[in-house]
């Protein structure tokens, strides 16, 4: 199963004032398949694979001291092969339960730099809350479920995938609409490893939804983890609203009503910080970066898998898989949700942020605002014709320093100059993330 991060770990591996990379990311993207596979590939030498969930008796070798030599000199032995900076990859698995060899990363960075160490874990963001993480000292990378062009490469459509990774054009019907075809697969399947590798070899729709319901459960088991901090319950069914939610503002009053306001915000902040789901700030497009007028008070949410979304929302797959239009498949959320994570996967960035007035007469919102080439660009995820884009042209009109507007659906490629409109079909959403100044007009 290729996987375009790896493009990223030859980066790191290559770099002159290399540091242990730490790969982030929620439970079952791949973190452990893609390390794996990225140091069989492309290191003259051996994988050295620590996993300190599996072998809690190795804690003790980073609990003496912090001497590397010592602590590499101890692995060997447990390992029973020899370590060799520069020619092997030392692969620090599930480090979040040995906080010890979490703040040794400091020290292997000072002291012995020619050493290739990576580690992964998961809900490594509950596990700064204890450990003081070495800053300066490392560096860190964002893993995501599979992409479009990814899904499209596990399932045999290589030619389809190098298409929508060139520079956006106008392709023939036959091409647009396999291209289509495949996106609705993809809005079902979703992008967990396991789902797509089932797909890819049986094309049986029941059996991943089975795989995204385990999933799911293994998630909702994961609640346990973070009792000390929220309610179980609470935790539930937040989640269960934000999935039902997506495209939407937030409010937490309305994310449960058997909980206090403060109750179901810690929740929501806990499943953010597992990277369950992902909080998308209003912002304005008056100048960059977005953040600095990031709301903290006015967001959407999205999750971070189209498939675990719809597996949780309970959609009934049956009806909604055969709708003619792609954006009428639950009232277009799955289309903003796609488009969403896309961009996140590409960017290796999980901060997005959209657009929102609010006026005594009416309210006007742009999907989202993203950044390229020294540019505010505003994002519609819709079907319609440019007359319709009431919210774009308000934004365009009121931020005359926005060059241009995109407009993702279903269409094939097009532009109105005179509008200051690029209508991109949303397969192209990857594509848009990865290099959001493309599309200049």
């Amino acid at each position: 199963m290729e996987r375009l991060i790896t493009k990223r770990l030859i980066e790191w591996k290559d770099q002159v004032n290399r540091k242990p990379l730490i790969l982030r990311g929620a439970r079952q993207v791949g973190k452990t398949w893609v390390i794996n596979d990225f140091g069989k590939n492309h290191f003259k030498g051996k994988v050295h694979h620590v996993n300190f969930e599996k072998h809690p008796d190795w804690h003790p070798i980073f609990d003496l001291n912090f001497d590397v030599r010592r602590i590499l000199s101890e692995l060997e032995v447990v390992l029973n092969s020899r370590i060799i900076p520069g020619e092997d990859l030392l692969f620090f698995d599930e480090i979040q339960s040995c906080p010890r060899a979490m703040m040794s990363l400091r020290y292997f960075y000072e002291e012995m730099p020619a050493l290739h160490l990576i580690s992964a874990g998961s809900l490594l963001d509950f596990a700064f809350r204890d450990i003081p993480v070495p800053v300066g000292r490392v560096q860190f990378l964002n893993m995501f479920p599979l992409s479009f062009p990814e899904f499209l490469l596990a399932t045999g459509h290589q030619m389809l995938a190098e298409k929508i990774l060139e520079l956006p054009q106008k392709l023939s019907d036959t091409v647009h609409q396999s291209l289509l075809n495949q996106v609705r697969n993809y809005f079902f399947v979703g992008g967990m490893p396991e789902c797509v590798d089932f797909f890819s070899k049986n094309g049986s729709f029941v059996k991943v939804f089975d795989i995204q319901l385990d999933l799911v459960n293994t998630f909702r088991a994961d609640f346990s983890k973070y009792a000390p901090y929220s309610d179980k319950q609470c935790l539930n069914q937040v989640l269960t609203s934000l999935a039902k939610n997506v495209g939407r503002q937030i409010k937490y009053a309305r994310l449960s009503t058997d909980f206090s306001i403060p109750t179901i915000k810690k929740a929501y902040d806990l499943l953010w910080q597992a990277q369950v789901i992902r909080k998308i700030p209003s912002a304005s497009p008056s100048g960059l970066p977005l953040e600095v007028s990031a709301s903290g008070k006015k967001f959407k949410t999205m999750l971070m898998d189209i498939g675990i979304m719809q597996q949780i929302c309970g959609l009934p797959v049956d009806s909604e898989a055969f709708k003619t239009g792609l954006l009428d498949i639950h009232k277009g959320a799955l289309a903003e949700q796609f488009v969403g994570q896309e961009m996140v996967a590409a960017s290796g960035n999980d901060t997005l942020y959209y657009w929102s007035r609010d006026e005594k007469s009416s309210t006007s919102e742009v999907d989202y605002l993203i950044s390229g080439r020294g540019n505010v660009i505003p994002l519609e995820v819709k079907s319609g014709v440019a007359g319709k884009l009431k919210s774009m042209h308000l934004l365009l009109n009121t931020f005359p320093q926005c060059p241009y507007g995109v407009v993702l659906s279903a269409a094939p490629y097009s532009t109105l100059s005179e509008q200051k409109l690029v209508f991109l079909p949303i397969y192209y959403a990857y594509q848009l993330g990865a290099d959001p100044g493309l599309t200049m007009i």
